[in-house]
């Protein structure tokens, strides 16, 4: 069950096609509902994210915190992922993205949010990156 914060950005994001103020006022932000690994619950969740190309790159970096985010254990569990973007909504499919582009990736995001950075600072596990490519 997506925490309250949560909740009120979810539900600006979908009044607003996509725009929210507050925190991630000016962010590139979706919504990515997932199954839950444990409670078998879609469960939907705000992400920044990153155009690269045709597919959407998230973060997983739970800010920082020293363990991954539920919806990151949630799409490895199932794949079966669904993105809202803007007033568009679809099936995509995640993809881990390792090595160099990893580190690639991860570092365009850290150049539009700095934060990014910070949350990498304070953990020590490598924060995963993933894309998400529309389902065909």
């Amino acid at each position: 069950m997506p925490s309250e914060f949560n909740e009120k950005v979810i539900e600006e994001f979908r009044a607003n096609g996509g725009r929210v103020g507050g925190y991630f006022e000016g962010s590139r932000l979706l919504l990515l509902s997932t199954t839950g690994a444990k409670s078998g619950n879609r469960i939907t969740t705000p992400v920044m994210y990153l155009p690269d190309g045709d597919r959407l790159v998230i973060i997983a970096s739970n800010a920082g915190a020293d363990n991954h985010p539920a919806w990151y254990h949630n799409l490895l569990a199932d794949p079966d992922v669904t993105v809202e973007l803007g007033t568009e909504t679809f099936a995509a499919k995640p993809e881990l993205i390792e090595g160099d582009e990893r580190d690639r990736l991860y570092a365009a995001m850290v150049a539009v949010a700095p934060t990014f950075a910070e949350y990498e600072a304070k953990t020590t596990r490598r924060i995963p990156v993933v894309a998400l490519n529309r389902a065909a």
